[in-house]
C-alpha cells in the first residue's frame, strides 16, 4: 500500500512539475516567437523617432538606459541600508531579541505589498517633497521596493551561522565589528544572489514607475528628468492599435526577458561558486 501511495505522490510532483515547465515555455515562447522576428539593432541603439508609435523609424534606447539608470542607483542605494540592518540584527542582537522578532516580521510584511503600493506611496512621498515624475523618483521608489527583498534574503542566511562561530571569534579577542568579517565570508552568496534577484525584481516593475518615474522618449540627463523603462515601454506600446508597434513591443519584452533570464542564471552560478569556496 505505501509503495502505492509513493508512486501516486511521485507522479503528482511530475506532473506539478510538467504544468510549471508548461506555464514557463508558454511564456516564452508567446515572446519570442512574436519579439524575435521583428527585433533589429536599430532598436536597442536608437530612440524613439517621431512617429515611432504609430509604426515609424525608431527604437527603444531611451527605456533601456532608464531602466539602467533606475536600477542600479536604487541597487546600490538599497545595499548601503540593507548590509547594515542585516548585521545588527545578526551581529549585535541577541538570538531571541523581540526587537529583532518585530523588525523580521515588518520586513515580511513589506517583501510582500505590491509594488503599486509602493508606487503610490513613494507618490505620495514626492508630493510632500515637491518632487515631480523624475528619474529621482523611480530610483526612490525602487529603492523602497527592494531593501526587503534584500534584507530577508541574506538574513536568511546570516540566520543560519553557527553561533559557535561567532563566539569563537569572540574568544579570539575579535571585536564585534571585527565579526562581521566573519558574517560577510559567511554570507556572501546571499548578498550576490540576493542583489541579482532584486536587480531582476527592479527591472521588471511598471506599475511603481509609472506613477514616480513618469515616460519620455529621451535619455534623462539628470535626476530632475523623466525616464522611461522597458516594462512602460512595453504597456504603453501594446496600447497603441497598429500591429507594428505592438510587434516592437514584444521586441522590447524578449531584451527585457533576455535581462532577467541572465540575471537570474548568474545568481545561481555566483552561489554555487561562493557555496563551494565557502568556510
Amino acid at each position: 500500500m505505501k509503495y502505492i501511495e509513493e508512486y501516486i505522490f511521485k507522479a503528482l510532483m511530475y506532473l506539478s512539475l510538467l504544468i510549471v515547465a508548461g506555464f514557463v515555455f508558454s511564456v516564452l515562447w508567446s515572446i519570442f516567437s512574436k519579439g524575435v522576428p521583428v527585433l533589429t539593432w536599430e532598436m536597442v541603439t536608437s530612440l524613439p523617432g517621431s512617429g515611432f508609435y504609430v509604426g515609424k523609424e525608431g527604437g527603444f534606447l531611451n527605456a533601456i538606459v532608464g531602466s539602467v539608470y533606475i536600477v542600479v542607483a536604487s541597487t546600490v542605494i538599497a545595499l548601503f541600508i540593507s548590509i547594515p540592518v542585516v548585521f545588527f540584527l545578526t551581529v549585535y542582537l541577541k538570538a531571541d531579541s523581540r526587537f529583532a522578532y518585530l523588525a523580521r516580521l515588518a520586513y515580511d510584511v513589506l517583501f510582500g505589498i505590491p509594488s503599486i503600493v509602493y508606487g503610490a506611496f513613494a507618490f505620495t512621498l514626492m508630493i510632500l517633497m515637491g518632487i515631480k515624475a523624475s528619474l529621482l523618483g523611480g530610483i526612490i521608489v525602487e529603492t523602497l521596493l527592494i531593501i526587503p527583498i534584500l534584507i530577508r534574503s541574506m538574513d536568511e542566511v546570516a540566520r543560519t551561522i553557527p553561533k559557535d562561530l561567532l563566539e569563537a571569534a569572540y574568544s579570539l579577542g575579535a571585536t564585534r565589528i571585527e565579526t562581521i568579517g566573519v558574517v560577510v565570508r559567511q554570507i556572501a552568496p546571499a548578498i550576490a544572489t540576493a542583489t541579482l534577484l532584486s536587480v531582476g525584481r527592479a527591472m521588471g516593475d511598471a506599475a511603481g514607475v509609472m506613477f514616480t518615474a513618469g515616460f519620455t522618449d529621451y535619455i534623462p540627463e539628470s535626476l530632475s528628468d523623466k525616464a522611461a523603462t522597458l516594462p512602460l515601454s512595453v504597456f504603453f506600446q501594446l496600447s497603441v492599435p497598429q500591429v507594428e508597434v505592438q510587434n516592437r513591443a514584444y521586441a522590447a519584452a524578449v531584451v527585457l526577458t533576455i535581462i532577467v533570464l541572465v540575471l537570474s542564471l548568474s545568481g545561481r552560478l555566483i552561489m554555487r561558486y561562493f557555496s563551494k569556496n565557502k568556510v
